[in-house]
Protein backbone atom coordinates (compact mmCIF):
# COMPACT_ATOMS: atom_id res chain seq x y z
CA UNK A 1 0.00 0.00 0.00
CA UNK A 2 1.45 3.34 -1.07
CA UNK A 3 1.80 5.91 1.69
CA UNK A 4 0.02 9.18 0.98
CA UNK A 5 -0.07 12.52 2.78
CA UNK A 6 -3.55 13.48 3.94
CA UNK A 7 -4.04 16.68 5.93
CA UNK A 8 -7.26 16.31 7.91
CA UNK A 9 -6.73 18.84 10.69
CA UNK A 10 -8.19 21.97 9.11
CA UNK A 11 -10.04 22.86 12.32
CA UNK A 12 -6.62 23.35 13.92
CA UNK A 13 -5.21 25.44 11.09
CA UNK A 14 -5.28 25.74 7.32
CA UNK A 15 -2.56 26.34 4.76
CA UNK A 16 -2.24 29.87 3.39
CA UNK A 17 -3.93 29.81 0.00
CA UNK A 18 -2.25 31.11 -3.13
CA UNK A 19 -4.78 33.91 -3.58
CA UNK A 20 -4.19 35.07 -0.01
CA UNK A 21 -0.43 34.88 -0.39
CA UNK A 22 -0.59 36.87 -3.63
CA UNK A 23 -2.76 39.53 -2.00
CA UNK A 24 -0.58 40.04 1.07
CA UNK A 25 2.93 39.91 -0.38
CA UNK A 26 3.03 43.47 -1.79
CA UNK A 27 2.36 44.81 1.72
CA UNK A 28 5.43 43.04 3.07
CA UNK A 29 7.88 44.13 0.40
CA UNK A 30 6.55 47.12 -1.55
CA UNK A 31 3.69 48.90 0.24
CA UNK A 32 5.34 48.70 3.65
CA UNK A 33 4.40 52.16 4.95
CA UNK A 34 2.88 52.69 8.39
CA UNK A 35 -0.83 53.16 7.79
CA UNK A 36 -0.94 55.98 10.36
CA UNK A 37 1.49 58.13 8.37
CA UNK A 38 0.59 60.63 5.63
CA UNK A 39 2.90 59.87 2.68
CA UNK A 40 1.82 57.89 -0.35
CA UNK A 41 2.95 54.37 0.56
CA UNK A 42 1.31 54.86 3.97
CA UNK A 43 -1.93 55.97 2.34
CA UNK A 44 -1.75 52.88 0.15
CA UNK A 45 -1.52 50.73 3.27
CA UNK A 46 -4.42 52.58 4.90
CA UNK A 47 -6.63 52.06 1.85
CA UNK A 48 -5.79 48.36 1.83
CA UNK A 49 -6.76 48.04 5.49
CA UNK A 50 -10.10 49.73 4.91
CA UNK A 51 -10.78 47.57 1.86
CA UNK A 52 -10.13 44.48 3.97
CA UNK A 53 -12.39 45.84 6.70
CA UNK A 54 -15.13 46.17 4.12
CA UNK A 55 -14.63 42.58 2.97
CA UNK A 56 -14.88 41.23 6.51
CA UNK A 57 -17.97 43.33 7.16
CA UNK A 58 -19.64 42.14 3.94
CA UNK A 59 -18.98 38.50 4.86
CA UNK A 60 -20.76 38.99 8.19
CA UNK A 61 -23.59 41.28 7.13
CA UNK A 62 -22.03 44.06 9.21
CA UNK A 63 -20.88 47.62 8.62
CA UNK A 64 -17.16 48.31 8.13
CA UNK A 65 -16.98 50.55 11.20
CA UNK A 66 -18.17 47.58 13.30
CA UNK A 67 -15.07 45.50 12.46
CA UNK A 68 -11.89 45.70 14.56
CA UNK A 69 -8.77 43.79 13.63
CA UNK A 70 -7.01 41.75 16.33
CA UNK A 71 -4.15 39.25 16.46
CA UNK A 72 -6.33 36.12 16.72
CA UNK A 73 -9.62 34.62 17.86
CA UNK A 74 -8.34 34.27 21.41
CA UNK A 75 -7.67 37.99 21.65
CA UNK A 76 -11.10 38.73 20.19
CA UNK A 77 -12.76 36.49 22.78
CA UNK A 78 -10.81 38.07 25.61
CA UNK A 79 -11.60 41.59 24.44
CA UNK A 80 -15.33 40.94 23.98
CA UNK A 81 -15.81 39.22 27.33
CA UNK A 82 -13.52 41.29 29.52
CA UNK A 83 -14.45 44.51 27.78
CA UNK A 84 -18.18 43.97 28.25
CA UNK A 85 -17.77 42.74 31.81
CA UNK A 86 -15.66 45.66 32.93
CA UNK A 87 -17.91 48.24 31.28
CA UNK A 88 -21.14 46.83 32.69
CA UNK A 89 -19.76 46.10 36.16
CA UNK A 90 -20.10 49.80 36.87
CA UNK A 91 -23.86 49.36 36.42
CA UNK A 92 -23.97 46.46 38.87
CA UNK A 93 -24.07 43.79 36.16
CA UNK A 94 -21.48 41.22 37.20
CA UNK A 95 -23.08 37.98 35.98
CA UNK A 96 -21.96 36.13 32.84
CA UNK A 97 -23.54 33.13 31.13
CA UNK A 98 -21.60 30.65 29.01
CA UNK A 99 -21.56 26.90 28.37
CA UNK A 100 -19.41 24.18 29.87
CA UNK A 101 -17.80 23.21 26.56
CA UNK A 102 -16.58 26.51 25.16
CA UNK A 103 -13.08 26.97 23.79
CA UNK A 104 -10.53 27.66 26.52
CA UNK A 105 -10.19 31.21 25.23
CA UNK A 106 -13.68 31.74 26.65
CA UNK A 107 -13.54 29.40 29.65
CA UNK A 108 -10.24 30.72 30.98
CA UNK A 109 -11.38 34.30 30.48
CA UNK A 110 -14.52 33.59 32.49
CA UNK A 111 -12.43 31.92 35.19
CA UNK A 112 -10.25 35.03 35.32
CA UNK A 113 -13.31 37.21 35.81
CA UNK A 114 -14.59 34.92 38.58
CA UNK A 115 -11.38 35.69 40.47
CA UNK A 116 -12.19 39.38 40.10
CA UNK A 117 -15.66 39.39 41.59
CA UNK A 118 -17.84 38.21 38.71
CA UNK A 119 -20.25 35.28 38.86
CA UNK A 120 -20.37 32.88 35.90
CA UNK A 121 -23.12 30.40 35.06
CA UNK A 122 -21.86 27.46 32.99
CA UNK A 123 -24.82 25.95 31.14
CA UNK A 124 -24.62 22.19 30.50
CA UNK A 125 -24.97 20.87 26.97
CA UNK A 126 -27.00 17.84 25.98
CA UNK A 127 -25.53 14.61 24.60
CA UNK A 128 -25.27 16.19 21.13
CA UNK A 129 -23.51 19.26 22.48
CA UNK A 130 -26.46 21.63 22.13
CA UNK A 131 -27.61 24.56 24.27
CA UNK A 132 -31.28 25.53 24.03
CA UNK A 133 -32.57 29.11 23.98
CA UNK A 134 -34.80 28.16 26.91
CA UNK A 135 -31.73 27.34 29.01
CA UNK A 136 -30.29 30.75 28.27
CA UNK A 137 -33.55 32.53 29.03
CA UNK A 138 -33.92 30.79 32.40
CA UNK A 139 -30.34 31.64 33.35
CA UNK A 140 -30.59 35.39 32.61
CA UNK A 141 -30.87 37.55 35.72
CA UNK A 142 -31.29 41.28 36.30
CA UNK A 143 -27.52 41.52 36.86
CA UNK A 144 -26.53 39.54 33.74
CA UNK A 145 -24.04 41.50 31.66
CA UNK A 146 -23.22 39.07 28.88
CA UNK A 147 -24.07 35.74 27.31
CA UNK A 148 -21.21 34.10 25.38
CA UNK A 149 -21.99 30.90 23.50
CA UNK A 150 -19.81 29.54 20.69
CA UNK A 151 -21.34 29.31 17.23
CA UNK A 152 -19.87 25.89 16.41
CA UNK A 153 -17.76 23.65 18.60
CA UNK A 154 -14.14 23.19 17.61
CA UNK A 155 -13.98 19.51 18.60
CA UNK A 156 -17.31 17.90 17.75
CA UNK A 157 -18.61 20.45 15.25
CA UNK A 158 -22.05 20.97 16.79
CA UNK A 159 -23.72 24.16 15.55
CA UNK A 160 -25.73 26.09 18.13
CA UNK A 161 -29.10 27.83 17.52
CA UNK A 162 -27.32 31.17 17.51
CA UNK A 163 -30.12 33.32 16.08
CA UNK A 164 -32.61 32.01 18.65
CA UNK A 165 -30.19 32.49 21.54
CA UNK A 166 -29.41 35.96 20.24
CA UNK A 167 -33.11 36.85 20.14
CA UNK A 168 -33.55 35.79 23.76
CA UNK A 169 -30.64 38.01 24.74
CA UNK A 170 -31.90 40.94 22.65
CA UNK A 171 -35.38 40.66 24.18
CA UNK A 172 -33.85 40.62 27.66
CA UNK A 173 -31.50 43.53 26.97
CA UNK A 174 -28.39 41.39 27.51
CA UNK A 175 -25.31 41.48 25.28
CA UNK A 176 -24.68 38.36 23.21
CA UNK A 177 -21.19 37.34 22.06
CA UNK A 178 -20.36 34.29 19.97
CA UNK A 179 -17.01 32.69 19.26
CA UNK A 180 -17.44 31.98 15.55
CA UNK A 181 -13.84 30.95 14.85
CA UNK A 182 -14.92 27.56 13.50
CA UNK A 183 -18.13 28.78 11.87
CA UNK A 184 -16.84 31.59 9.65
CA UNK A 185 -16.35 30.26 6.13
CA UNK A 186 -18.34 27.11 6.86
CA UNK A 187 -21.87 28.42 7.50
CA UNK A 188 -23.70 31.55 6.33
CA UNK A 189 -23.50 34.30 8.96
CA UNK A 190 -25.46 37.54 9.22
CA UNK A 191 -24.90 39.30 12.50
CA UNK A 192 -27.93 41.55 12.10
CA UNK A 193 -30.38 38.79 11.29
CA UNK A 194 -28.92 36.53 13.98
CA UNK A 195 -29.10 39.10 16.80
CA UNK A 196 -25.33 38.97 17.44
CA UNK A 197 -23.80 41.87 19.37
CA UNK A 198 -20.18 40.69 19.21
CA UNK A 199 -18.49 38.00 17.14
CA UNK A 200 -14.93 36.64 17.18
CA UNK A 201 -13.12 35.16 14.19
CA UNK A 202 -9.62 34.01 13.26
CA UNK A 203 -7.86 34.12 9.92
CA UNK A 204 -5.83 30.95 10.08
CA UNK A 205 -8.95 28.78 10.00
CA UNK A 206 -9.85 30.12 6.54
CA UNK A 207 -6.47 30.08 4.74
CA UNK A 208 -5.04 33.34 6.08
CA UNK A 209 -1.81 33.30 8.13
CA UNK A 210 -1.70 32.69 11.86
CA UNK A 211 -1.64 35.95 13.79
CA UNK A 212 -4.68 37.83 12.46
CA UNK A 213 -8.28 37.90 13.66
CA UNK A 214 -11.19 40.26 14.02
CA UNK A 215 -13.90 41.25 16.45
CA UNK A 216 -17.31 42.48 15.32
CA UNK A 217 -18.84 44.93 17.80
CA UNK A 218 -22.35 46.06 16.94
CA UNK A 219 -22.78 49.80 16.53
CA UNK A 220 -24.00 51.22 19.83
CA UNK A 221 -22.31 48.56 21.97
CA UNK A 222 -19.61 50.13 24.11
CA UNK A 223 -16.98 47.95 25.80
CA UNK A 224 -13.68 48.73 27.46
CA UNK A 225 -10.54 48.74 25.33
CA UNK A 226 -8.40 45.62 25.53
CA UNK A 227 -5.17 47.33 24.44
CA UNK A 228 -4.17 50.94 25.00
CA UNK A 229 -1.76 52.90 22.87
CA UNK A 230 -2.17 54.96 19.73
CA UNK A 231 -5.40 55.80 17.97
CA UNK A 232 -5.51 52.74 15.71
CA UNK A 233 -8.75 50.85 15.08
CA UNK A 234 -10.89 53.92 15.87
CA UNK A 235 -9.05 54.33 19.15
CA UNK A 236 -10.20 50.91 20.37
CA UNK A 237 -7.02 48.86 19.88
CA UNK A 238 -3.65 50.53 19.98
CA UNK A 239 -0.71 49.21 17.99
CA UNK A 240 0.64 49.64 14.48
CA UNK A 241 -1.61 47.82 12.05
CA UNK A 242 -0.41 44.52 10.61
CA UNK A 243 -1.27 45.59 7.08
CA UNK A 244 -0.18 42.48 5.18
CA UNK A 245 -2.07 40.12 7.48
CA UNK A 246 -5.15 42.33 7.50
CA UNK A 247 -5.14 42.25 3.70
CA UNK A 248 -4.73 38.48 3.91
CA UNK A 249 -7.77 38.16 6.17
CA UNK A 250 -9.85 40.29 3.83
CA UNK A 251 -8.93 38.11 0.86
CA UNK A 252 -9.41 34.88 2.82
CA UNK A 253 -12.88 35.71 4.12
CA UNK A 254 -13.99 36.92 0.69
CA UNK A 255 -12.78 33.63 -0.81
CA UNK A 256 -14.44 31.67 1.99
CA UNK A 257 -17.93 33.09 1.51
CA UNK A 258 -17.84 32.95 -2.29
CA UNK A 259 -19.31 29.61 -3.30
CA UNK A 260 -20.02 28.68 0.32
CA UNK A 261 -23.08 26.61 -0.52
CA UNK A 262 -21.18 24.51 -3.05
CA UNK A 263 -18.29 24.02 -0.64
CA UNK A 264 -20.61 22.96 2.18
CA UNK A 265 -22.42 20.48 -0.06
CA UNK A 266 -19.15 18.92 -1.24
CA UNK A 267 -17.64 18.65 2.23
CA UNK A 268 -20.86 17.36 3.80
CA UNK A 269 -20.88 14.52 1.29
CA UNK A 270 -17.25 13.66 2.05
CA UNK A 271 -17.85 14.03 5.79
CA UNK A 272 -20.83 11.69 5.84
CA UNK A 273 -19.01 9.09 3.76
CA UNK A 274 -16.06 9.24 6.15
CA UNK A 275 -18.31 8.98 9.19
CA UNK A 276 -20.19 5.99 7.74
CA UNK A 277 -16.91 4.23 7.02
CA UNK A 278 -15.41 4.94 10.44
CA UNK A 279 -18.52 3.71 12.24
CA UNK A 280 -18.09 0.31 10.58
CA UNK A 281 -15.16 -0.19 12.97
CA UNK A 282 -16.57 -2.16 15.94
CA UNK A 283 -17.40 -0.34 19.18
CA UNK A 284 -17.16 3.16 17.77
CA UNK A 285 -19.44 6.16 18.20
CA UNK A 286 -19.98 9.51 16.55
CA UNK A 287 -19.56 12.52 18.84
CA UNK A 288 -21.78 15.52 18.22
CA UNK A 289 -25.01 16.07 16.34
CA UNK A 290 -25.10 14.07 13.08
CA UNK A 291 -26.91 16.87 11.22
CA UNK A 292 -26.35 20.13 13.10
CA UNK A 293 -22.60 19.95 12.64
CA UNK A 294 -19.91 21.68 10.61
CA UNK A 295 -19.65 20.39 7.07
CA UNK A 296 -16.04 19.24 7.49
CA UNK A 297 -16.09 17.95 11.06
CA UNK A 298 -15.76 14.26 11.96
CA UNK A 299 -15.29 13.17 15.57
CA UNK A 300 -15.45 9.48 16.41
CA UNK A 301 -14.45 7.60 19.57
CA UNK A 302 -13.02 4.08 19.59
CA UNK A 303 -13.22 2.04 22.76
CA UNK A 304 -9.91 0.72 24.21
CA UNK A 305 -7.82 3.06 22.05
CA UNK A 306 -5.73 5.93 23.41
CA UNK A 307 -5.94 9.12 21.39
CA UNK A 308 -2.29 10.08 21.32
CA UNK A 309 -1.23 6.62 20.17
CA UNK A 310 -3.90 6.77 17.47
CA UNK A 311 -2.52 10.08 16.18
CA UNK A 312 1.05 8.84 16.14
CA UNK A 313 0.13 5.65 14.27
CA UNK A 314 -1.88 7.64 11.73
CA UNK A 315 1.01 10.04 11.29
CA UNK A 316 3.20 7.09 10.33
CA UNK A 317 0.65 6.41 7.60
CA UNK A 318 0.76 10.04 6.46
CA UNK A 319 -2.57 11.14 7.98
CA UNK A 320 -2.78 14.31 10.10
CA UNK A 321 -5.64 14.54 12.59
CA UNK A 322 -6.23 15.47 16.21
CA UNK A 323 -7.60 13.85 19.33
CA UNK A 324 -10.02 14.81 22.04
CA UNK A 325 -7.58 13.33 24.47
CA UNK A 326 -5.73 16.15 26.16
CA UNK A 327 -2.71 13.86 26.55
CA UNK A 328 -1.44 15.68 23.48
CA UNK A 329 -1.18 18.83 25.58
CA UNK A 330 0.52 17.16 28.54
CA UNK A 331 -2.60 16.48 30.60
CA UNK A 332 -3.88 13.12 31.81
CA UNK A 333 -7.48 14.29 31.48
CA UNK A 334 -9.54 13.81 28.32
CA UNK A 335 -11.23 16.65 26.50
CA UNK A 336 -13.64 18.77 28.56
CA UNK A 337 -15.88 18.87 25.49
CA UNK A 338 -16.28 15.09 25.35
CA UNK A 339 -16.85 14.88 29.08
CA UNK A 340 -19.46 17.64 28.78
CA UNK A 341 -21.55 15.54 26.37
CA UNK A 342 -21.45 12.63 28.79
CA UNK A 343 -18.68 10.37 27.51
CA UNK A 344 -16.93 8.32 30.19
CA UNK A 345 -13.21 8.99 30.56
CA UNK A 346 -12.12 5.75 28.92
CA UNK A 347 -14.19 6.46 25.78
CA UNK A 348 -13.27 10.15 25.61
CA UNK A 349 -9.60 9.20 25.63
CA UNK A 350 -10.03 7.32 22.37
CA UNK A 351 -11.49 10.05 20.18
CA UNK A 352 -10.28 11.09 16.76
CA UNK A 353 -11.16 14.40 15.10
CA UNK A 354 -10.69 14.63 11.36
CA UNK A 355 -11.52 18.03 9.87
CA UNK A 356 -11.85 18.28 6.11
CA UNK A 357 -11.16 21.36 4.04
CA UNK A 358 -10.94 22.91 0.62
CA UNK A 359 -8.07 20.60 -0.40
CA UNK A 360 -9.70 17.34 0.77
CA UNK A 361 -10.46 14.87 -2.01
CA UNK A 362 -12.44 11.66 -2.41
CA UNK A 363 -9.11 9.85 -2.62
CA UNK A 364 -8.11 11.27 0.76
CA UNK A 365 -11.25 9.85 2.35
CA UNK A 366 -10.62 6.51 0.64
CA UNK A 367 -7.10 6.40 2.04
CA UNK A 368 -8.19 7.25 5.60
CA UNK A 369 -10.79 4.49 5.50
CA UNK A 370 -8.17 2.13 4.12
CA UNK A 371 -5.60 2.63 6.89
CA UNK A 372 -7.70 3.54 9.94
CA UNK A 373 -9.27 0.12 10.72
CA UNK A 374 -5.86 -1.53 10.82
CA UNK A 375 -4.45 1.18 13.07
CA UNK A 376 -7.33 0.84 15.51
CA UNK A 377 -7.05 -2.96 15.54
CA UNK A 378 -3.28 -2.82 16.14
CA UNK A 379 -3.79 -0.55 19.16
CA UNK A 380 -6.59 -2.72 20.49
CA UNK A 381 -4.43 -5.82 20.18
CA UNK A 382 -1.91 -4.04 22.40
CA UNK A 383 -4.52 -2.84 24.90
CA UNK A 384 -4.92 -4.60 28.26
CA UNK A 385 -8.57 -3.49 28.47
CA UNK A 386 -9.80 -4.57 25.04
CA UNK A 387 -12.13 -7.53 25.32
CA UNK A 388 -13.01 -7.90 21.67
CA UNK A 389 -16.03 -5.65 21.95
CA UNK A 390 -17.98 -8.02 24.19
Amino acid sequence: MEKRFVYADNAATTRVSQSVLDAMMPYLAEHYGNASSVYSIARTAKRAIEEARGKVAAALGAEPREIYFTSCGTESDNWAIKGAAMKLAAKGKKHIITSNFEHHAVLHTCEYLEKHGFEVTYLPVDSMGLISPEQVEKAIRPDTALVTIMYANNEIGTIQPVAEIGKVCRDKGVLFHTDAVQAVGNVPINVKEQNIDMLSLSGHKIHAPKGIGALYIRKGVVIDNFMHGGGQESGKRGGTENTAYIVALGQAIEDAVNGLDAKAARLTKLRDRLIDGMLKIPVSRLNGDPVKRLCGNVNVSFEAVEGEALLLRLDLKGVCGSSGSACTSGSLDPSHVLLAIGLPHEVAHGSLRLSLGDDTTDEDVDYILEVLPGVVQTLRDMSPVWNGGR
